[in-house]
């Protein structure tokens, strides 16, 4: 097994769209219902073609160095071995994003 720092791929709902991030440090957030992610790792493109959500995703997150992410717009969490490519992608129709809170406030 390798000494350095694990990847994780997290996939996630926001605005719409299905985010794919890869990342070296993921931890629960003091921040009730929040997951923590930082330490971006993105591709490095040496090919001619640009993927254009990769790069999209490169300038959103341009200056970021931690963001967070509510729970419940959590798809997937993933160890992987080594990176893939970041991208953004439209939901599917089988997807339903839910846009209530968790706790909801009594009348």
């Amino acid at each position: 097994m390798s000494q350095s720092r694990p990847i994780y791929r997290i996939q996630f709902i926001s605005c719409g769209e299905r985010y794919e991030l890869y990342v070296r440090e993921l931890v629960s957030s003091q921040v009730f219902g929040f997951i923590e992610i930082a330490d971006f790792v993105w591709d490095n493109h040496t090919e001619i073609v640009v993927d254009p959500s990769h790069e999209k995703l490169k300038d959103e997150f341009a200056k970021v160095n931690r963001t967070y992410i509510p729970m419940h717009n959590v798809l997937r969490i993933d160890q992987v071995e080594k990176q893939g490519s970041a991208k953004i992608s439209q939901l599917s129709e089988k997807v339903t994003q839910l846009h209530s809170p968790i706790y909801t406030p009594k009348k």
